[in-house]
């Protein structure tokens, strides 16, 4: 069973993958911040999502199964809106490109904070 429309693999290519490695953001101020997940659009590669099983295991280490399985569906759904606005030319105000920058920007102001 799919949990989004058909649609939204439209194009992709690349598929879904699975990477066991664990990645920290290179923009990172401390050890804090992993990337979970990624969205490419490649000319040779193609279209593809790929989700950090690493990642998810240092953030989420002490977490249920239930919460796990709750923040890899948000993951997927994040990266396949990433593969949506792509493929519709959506890059500006408004677009998950935008609220990621704005997460990026509340991250940083954190740290400078403390």
């Amino acid at each position: 069973m799919h949990l989004l429309p058909d649609y939204v693999y439209d194009e992709l290519n690349g598929g879904v993958l699975v990477d066991v490695n664990s990645y920290l953001h290179p923009a990172r101020v401390a050890d804090d911040l992993y990337i979970l997940g990624t969205y490419t659009s490649d000319h040779i590669l193609g279209k593809q999502i790929v989700l950090y099983y690493g990642s998810f295991a240092a953030t989420m280490g002490g977490s249920s199964k239930e919460a796990i399985r709750q923040q890899i569906r948000a993951t997927l759904r994040h990266e396949f809106l990433h593969h949506l606005e792509t493929r519709a030319g959506l890059f500006g105000k408004g677009t998950l490109v935008e609220e990621d920058r704005e997460q990026m920007r509340r991250y940083f102001m954190r740290h400078k904070e403390e």
